[in-house]
């Protein structure tokens, strides 16, 4: 079948050709306004459905007459296997998800291949679910027609605002609708609907009264015999058939009145509804009911905390600005303190240094210029004034009187420095210095040691109240020396731990007595320099307690033995009753008869002879 509507001067308006919609050279004035009712096609009747607005209204149209892709009225919609119906058009314009690859290598018989073709189809992914749906190999045309879509498409034009056209004529105002032919008739039209002997036995219903029902039922006519209805349903090929299709085509099989199977197959449709997938329903809408809550419950959180977060933060500010504060008015104290310290220093110093110099430039011109007579008269005044002066002590250590330059005043960013306004604060301003006088060493390593072992003590940097100091950078020296041997000194090292704490390590290699200088700023701590008494280490036996190596070693010669015992045979240790024996077990490493013993260094063998070997060994 081949109809086609044409306009002058604009171009093809429409192309109905082999069952399906060809748009593809459809003039733009008409696209997404025209659609045409298959049905209605097949039986007779070429009218089109023009719409005026390409984009309905929102807010009036019924959005089960809309598409969900294109947004505008429903044409030719058909329902995908996920029971999501488009229009045929957004359905063909869909982009394929997979295309299942066509019969394999060979050419193979005609109807085997017709079978294999019919069977490939085209998978898309559903614009409204994204579920993976098959599209026959005929395209959107072999999907199943929306029946109830239709009818809304049909209600919505009828309860739309604005006088209804005739769908034959186009001129006049529509009166009626058949029901049959699904279109929409003027008085006139309706008239000659009537008279046609074809069209004659149509239901015809008035417009007015299908806009008050606010439902359209529409017949649903049969694709071979447009004229029938689909009344009866096949129960072999479980198909609607009409009256023609069950007298010829079924006509073996057995056929019955639809409303008689209604029953049955709605009640199948209605048991899967009611049974399984209502509670389904129920239970979904429950569980994202939840999900809701829950989602609506974390904003509410969420939001609550973040104001907590920024309160916090506020907070913390105003405590961080007023810990801020505070320091800088402890640092001014901190500068005013020195400062008036400073002051005060340096008015005595001048003081002193006027007195000084006045008594000893007075002193020097006496002498100087001063007779004999005159010397021996201001002699008492003279001495008691320079006696004074010198007995008053003038002059300080010059550590006493080191300038204080604000080098012991520094900020401590991590030190804990409490709360404040309820809120822990960090960052101290710590002034105090180091007294060399009340500097302590902690550790018995400073006064005992041994010989070839690692020794440990830990040196304590405080203030002038004895406290510990927090930081480190002190200048620490600590020399180790024998006290008879002065070219034996031991390697130091010191580890700055800063926190007031100095590890300092040593090894020494000789025993005997050492001084312990321990120095902070060039100066001795208190009880520096200590005694540090180094033991000898103690020298175990590497050797075996034997009889003798023949019989420790199971008769080997290689055998050696610390004792002057031979064998003859051209073996290299001792045996019994051979020659330099002890006598008794002894240890094969130094040959030491006591067992309970520390083994005897070797410069021991080198100092006695052999025959006085033994009786080293017993002493």
């Amino acid at each position: 079948m081949f109809v086609s509507w044409e306009k002058t001067d604009l171009g093809l308006v429409y192309r109905y050709q082999n069952g399906a919609p060809a748009l593809d050279d459809q003039a733009l004035d008409f696209k997404g306004r025209v659609q045409v009712f298959p049905d209605a096609v097949v039986a007779g009747n070429a009218s089109l459905l023009l719409q005026s607005e390409p984009e309905p209204k929102s807010t009036s149209v019924n959005p089960r007459a809309v598409c969900g892709v294109c947004k505008r009225l429903y044409r030719e919609p058909q329902i995908l296997p996920c029971l999501h119906t488009f229009c045929s058009d957004c359905i063909g314009q869909l982009e394929p998800f997979s295309v299942p690859p066509r019969g394999g290598g060979g050419g193979g018989s005609g109807e085997a291949a017709q079978r294999d073709r019919a069977a490939v189809s085209v998978t898309v992914l559903c614009p409204e679910c994204d579920t993976e749906v098959d599209i026959p190999q005929s395209g959107p045309a072999g999907l199943s027609t929306d029946h109830l879509a239709l009818d809304e498409v049909f209600l919505e034009a009828l309860v739309s605002d604005g006088p209804l056209g005739c769908d034959l004529c186009g001129e006049g105002a529509a009166e009626s609708r058949c029901d049959v032919c699904s279109v929409n008739l003027c008085g006139f039209c309706r008239q000659a609907h009537r008279w046609q002997k074809r069209t004659a036995s149509h239901s015809v219903q008035a417009v007015e009264e299908l806009k008050a029902r606010g439902r359209l039922c529409r017949p649903v006519l049969c694709s071979l015999h447009p004229a029938q209805e689909l009344r009866l349903f096949c129960q072999p090929c479980d198909l609607p058939v009409c009256l023609e299709c069950a007298a010829t085509l079924h006509r073996d099989h057995r056929c019955c009145p639809a409303h008689d199977v209604i029953d049955h197959h709605g009640d199948r449709i209605r048991e899967l509804v009611s049974v399984r997938l209502r509670p389904l329903l129920e239970r979904l809408e429950e569980s994202l009911r939840k999900v809701e809550i829950s989602q609506e419950s974390l904003q509410v959180r969420v939001d609550a905390t973040a104001n907590e977060i920024r309160a916090f933060a506020r907070g913390y500010a105003s405590a961080v600005e007023a810990h801020c504060l505070s320091l800088l008015h402890r640092l001014e104290e901190l500068r005013e303190q020195r400062r008036n310290h400073l002051h005060l220093q340096r008015e005595q110093l001048q003081q002193a240094l006027l007195d000084v110099r006045g008594s000893v430039e007075f002193a020097e011109r006496l002498l100087s210029c001063g007779s004999d007579a005159e010397i021996l008269t201001a002699k008492g005044v003279t001495l008691r004034r320079l006696t004074s002066l010198e007995e008053r002590g003038c002059d300080p250590h010059p550590a006493a009187v080191a300038p204080d330059d604000g080098s012991s005043v520094y900020f401590m960013p991590r030190e804990p420095a409490g709360e404040v306004e309820g809120y822990p604060v960090v960052g101290v301003i710590n002034s105090r210095t180091v007294d060399v006088s009340r500097c302590t060493v902690e550790g018995e390593a400073v006064q005992q040691g041994m010989e070839g072992q690692q020794g440990h003590f830990t040196l304590v940097c405080r203030d002038s109240a004895g406290e510990q100091l927090t930081r480190g950078g002190e200048h620490v020296l600590v020399s180790i020396v024998h006290r008879k041997k002065k070219n034996c000194t031991v390697e130091t090292t010191v580890a700055d731990s800063n926190d007031g704490k100095y590890r300092v390590s040593y090894k020494p290699e000789e025993a005997g007595e050492y001084s312990v200088w321990v120095c902070v700023r060039a100066q001795h701590i208190k009880g520096s320099p200590f005694i540090l008494n180094v033991k000898r280490k103690f020298r175990h036996h590497s050797g075996t307690f034997h009889c003798c190596s023949f019989c420790s070693s199971g008769g080997a010669k290689d055998a050696l033995c610390g004792c002057p015992g031979s064998m003859p045979g051209g073996f290299k240790g001792c045996g019994h009753g051979h020659k330099g024996h002890p006598g008794k077990p002894h240890w094969s490493c130094c040959g030491s008869t006591m067992e309970k013993s520390e083994c005897l260094p070797q410069s021991i063998y080198a100092a006695v002879s052999p025959g006085g070997h033994l009786q080293t060994v017993e002493l």
